[in-house]
């Protein structure tokens, strides 16, 4: 029997088929082709393993093997098989369109996930390309009992998409958030088996995946084999929500993961209302722009009808879903829009998590509204709305992520606080403790420890770190008006130096004196020379 293929070899093998394509389109579209390519060698590689148990456990012949699979799987033609599509030597990019949208009309759950990357165009890629593609999926089989675990092919998918994301650059952070931040957030909203978790903006599924391991680890975390939890998310573009589908699907778990703008359009619904979730967590794009597309529609209307271009206001913004309650975020900042979103999707006694950037803690005018409403409550003409929200914030090091080298914060809001942490909000200032890297910062296992750990101590005891973890009364950040700058409520510990104002002071006059002996000196110089004024 082959020896299986481990996860080190698994890895390695994939990344190699990025070379394959260096030169032929830009990096950053590496992984929409790669994956499908991925999914396929999977796909086949599976189907031809069970024609085999078949065949082997009820002596059937390879046609009915095949045709009672089919009954299960969906018409699976030999032009879509993997034996068919590498003996081919032109036009394979159709031929892969073609198995791709076979595959798509037999599961309906990939609909549109295999066929948002198209193939077929010579221009991008050329038969040669994509035979030397194939040649180099072919050298190793893909099946359940040629791998030491089932969803190995998951993890080694996930690093793919890390290792996209890194080659990428900038445009990495479109669709991955470090693995080391996601798992941070999913230790502190603490996902329980049996609940929902929903994200919002998805992006490659990697929080839904992590939400999923972490309740998998935990007593009957595990239902008939697969994580005991159901979830949910949704992602605006379009191949990184195919890669999303991809990368639940190799894990073997399932999720209902959407398509489409979470804040103009949400796709989770019961009914005309936002579906609610036990669970919510995200990482939004920072400072997303223009976030409402209706009212920036309307404006650009307005400029093709000759009228002079117009800043829309977006007090003009009307939510059918009920959403922005605490107020409307300015039209350059949408990180309260997402949290308001995520609010709105959680149950009573639910728990969000939401990575957003530092600005969000301090920025005035109506972020700054918004802020004081999740803190204290309001007491608007639209109705009283519930304060107290904050369970935590975590300042983050900066140079995280890959689009931005800012420094973030995780904020916890809480719809049931337990009643010993009312009236207090946990800060912890980790923006110290780090691995530095050259061009981007990385969370240890210690770091994400020690902030887990130290939320924990606050959250049941209200324990309190030095220069590290404080629990801060909303008494206290009403005196500061509402501002939650991390800097104002934990002291990094660092000594200051003392300045000696007077002694300053006589130095200065010494330099003064020591500078009119230089200029005398320069003009006696300048004079011996005939060059004086």
């Amino acid at each position: 029997m082959a020896d299986k293929l481990s996860l080190e070899t698994l890895e390695s093998w994939l990344w190699e088929s990025a070379n394959i394509l260096r030169g032929s389109i830009d990096s950053s579209d590496f992984k929409n082709y790669i994956f499908g390519l991925l999914f396929l060698k999977r796909y086949n590689d599976v189907f031809e393993e069970r024609v085999s148990k078949l065949r082997e456990d009820e002596g059937l012949s390879y046609q009915d093997a095949q045709e009672e699979i089919e009954d299960k799987w969906g018409a699976f033609p030999i032009s879509a098989r993997w034996f068919d599509l590498i003996s081919r030597s032109e036009n394979i990019g159709e031929a892969l369109d073609k198995a791709f949208a076979t595959i798509e009309a037999n599961n309906p759950e990939l609909q549109h996930v295999l066929t948002a990357t198209q193939y077929g165009d010579k221009r991008v890629l050329s038969d040669t390309t994509l035979q030397r593609l194939l040649r180099h999926f072919n050298q190793y089989k893909l099946g359940n009992e040629d791998m030491y675990k089932a969803d190995m092919l998951g993890d080694a998918y996930e690093y793919l998409i890390k290792q996209f994301a890194d080659d990428a650059g900038k445009k990495g952070g479109e669709f991955y958030t470090p693995k080391a931040v996601v798992q941070l957030v999913v230790e502190l909203i603490n996902p329980q088996p049996g609940h929902s978790v929903y994200d919002p903006t998805c992006g490659s599924g990697g929080m839904l995946v992590e939400s999923a391991h972490h309740v998998s680890r935990q007593p009957n975390g595990t239902l008939m084999g697969k994580p005991n939890l159901l979830l949910y998310g949704q992602e605006k573009n379009l191949g990184t929500w195919a890669i999303a589908k991809l990368n639940l699907y190799l894990h073997n778990m399932h999720a209902a993961i959407e398509r489409g703008d979470t804040l103009v359009d949400p796709k989770h619904l019961d009914g005309d209302y936002l579906k609610t979730f036990d669970r919510v967590i995200a990482n939004p794009p920072f400072s997303a722009k223009f976030w409402w597309t209706p009212l920036e529609l309307s404006n650009e209307h307005e400029q093709e009808n000759g009228k002079k271009p117009k800043a829309p206001s977006y007090k003009q913004v009307s939510d059918p879903y009920g959403r922005l309650v605490y107020g409307i975020p300015p039209r350059g900042y949408a990180d309260l829009a997402f949290a308001q979103h995520m609010l709105a999707s959680l149950k009573a006694d639910g728990r969000m998590g939401i990575i957003l950037p530092h600005g969000v803690l301090f920025r005035s005018g109506e972020e700054g509204n918004i802020r004081k409403g999740l803190l204290f409550g309001t007491n608007a003409a639209s109705g009283n709305q519930q304060g107290d929200l904050i369970e935590a914030i975590v300042g983050l090091p900066s140079a995280l992520f890959y689009n931005t080298g800012i420094p973030a914060c995780v904020l916890i809001l809480n719809k049931q606080k337990p009643a010993a942490l009312k009236g207090q909000v946990i800060i912890i200032d980790a923006s110290r403790e780090y691995l530095e890297g050259k061009a981007q910062n990385n969370l240890r296992v210690e770091d994400i420890t020690r902030i887990v750990n130290a939320h924990k101590a606050a959250f049941e005891q209200q324990t309190e770190v030095k220069n590290y973890c404080r629990v801060v009364t909303l008494d206290e950040i009403r005196s500061n008006d509402g501002n939650l700058n991390i800097a104002r409520y934990i002291d990094n510990g660092e000594i200051k130096e003392t300045v000696d104002v007077a002694a300053v002071l006589v130095q200065l006059e010494k330099l003064a004196e020591v500078e009119a002996q230089i200029d005398s000196r320069l003009n006696r110089y300048l004079a011996e020379l005939g060059l004086a004024k």
